[in-house]
């Protein structure tokens, strides 16, 4: 019998939450980020080194031997449900836990993996895959081409992971052999970057068997936990909702009392209550190594993705002529969500997935 998931937080959860959101609030709230989005450059360098070096943040999946916290997938979630909600221009998602686990699926005893991963612990350099950012965790992987269209974060990398016919191969961004283009994405914070590297560059890291299924973890831990980041976003549309239509009054009235919105905010709490069951689900799965873990990760995507979807659709059109102006940081969360919603599989990807591993219809 299947032990069921623990959905509650524990007090060292709690704990390390009230540091990243006491850290983000004070260097990184949305109008920040706002701010940074319209330079050009999205990421704050001195805000990362408080992340990793001083909170450690980027060590939670890595093992003490090598540097890490020696944490796992829930803690890890509980730091992405904090950047979302502050829609974080930070590579968390992209190095410390889709990269993170793709080398620790590896043999990590490895000196070139072992290097890596302590690195990537101690925030002194970022990895990504080299794989376009909408790829699922069951989808065959695009290896073979020169050139990868829609990476994630790779304009911030140090490290490349570039999965190959013969391997996973590690190369260094500043290599000759590698050109980074960047692309225009929806989401400002999170950039995306057209990736080309010479074929043989790099050093191989895995052969062929373990790469596989190595980056297919990592992929299966990044859309687990990115259920988390689509609940911090839905979480703070649905309070942004509830503090606007307090405040602001309309004929003598705060708008939220009107009975129209009351129901509409509270359908939305029954949502993002459900999605936080489905991601802590997903995130507890991955930590306790369970064999259910794809099934709770396609259940976590195909959920809480529409969920973030509509609780900032719902945040925008609360806010009224407000919610639809650059300067409020709705748009953030909107663009955010939507583009968290094809991130690592679709929703509807999610949804055949989930279809084919309960051996029932896919939901609609």
């Amino acid at each position: 019998m299947t032990t069921p998931p623990d959905l509650l937080y524990s007090e060292p959860e709690d704990d390390l939450r009230a540091a990243v959101r006491a850290l983000l609030t004070d260097r990184a709230d949305l109008p920040a980020a706002l701010t940074r989005a319209e330079s050009g450059d999205p990421y704050d360098p001195a805000l990362w080194t408080s992340l990793t070096a001083g909170i450690g943040v980027a060590g939670l999946l890595v093992p003490e031997s090598l540097g890490g916290q020696g944490a796992g997938h829930r803690e890890a979630a509980v730091v992405l449900e904090e950047l979302g909600r502050a829609v974080t221009p930070a590579p968390y998602l992209t190095s410390s836990v889709t990269a993170t686990a793709t080398l620790l699926a590896c043999d990590a005893d490895s000196p070139d993996i072992a290097g890596l991963l302590t690195a990537l612990a101690e925030g002194r350099r970022v990895a990504v895959l080299a794989l376009p950012f909408g790829t699922a965790p069951d989808s065959p992987l695009p290896v073979g081409a020169d050139t990868v269209r829609g990476v994630a974060d790779a304009v911030r990398a140090d490290v490349l992971l570039v999965p190959r016919q013969d391997g996973l191969y590690a190369v260094e961004t500043a290599s000759p052999a590698v050109t980074v283009e960047p692309l225009t994405p929806l989401d400002l914070t999170r950039p995306l970057a057209a990736v080309t590297v010479d074929p043989g560059a790099g050093l191989r890291i895995a052969a062929a068997p373990v790469a596989g299924s190595a980056v297919r973890a990592g992929l299966l831990a990044g859309a687990g936990l990115l259920a988390s980041e689509q609940l911090g976003i839905a979480e703070w549309c649905l309070e942004e909702s509830v503090r606007h239509t307090k405040d602001r009054h309309q004929f003598n009235r705060p708008l939220g009392s009107f009975q129209a919105l009351k129901h509409r905010m509270a359908q939305l709490w029954l949502e993002v209550v459900s999605a936080r069951a489905a991601a802590r689900a997903a995130a507890d799965a991955l930590a306790t190594g369970s064999p259910d873990a794809p099934l709770a990760v396609a259940l976590a995507q195909a959920y809480c993705g529409p969920v973030a979807v509509h609780a900032a659709e719902e945040c925008v059109q609360l806010h009224g002529g407000i919610g639809m102006t650059w300067e409020h940081p709705a748009h953030l969360a909107l663009k955010r969500a939507k583009s968290d919603a094809t991130a690592l599989g679709s929703t509807g990807r999610h949804k055949e997935a989930l279809a084919a591993l309960t051996d029932l219809p896919a939901p609609g």
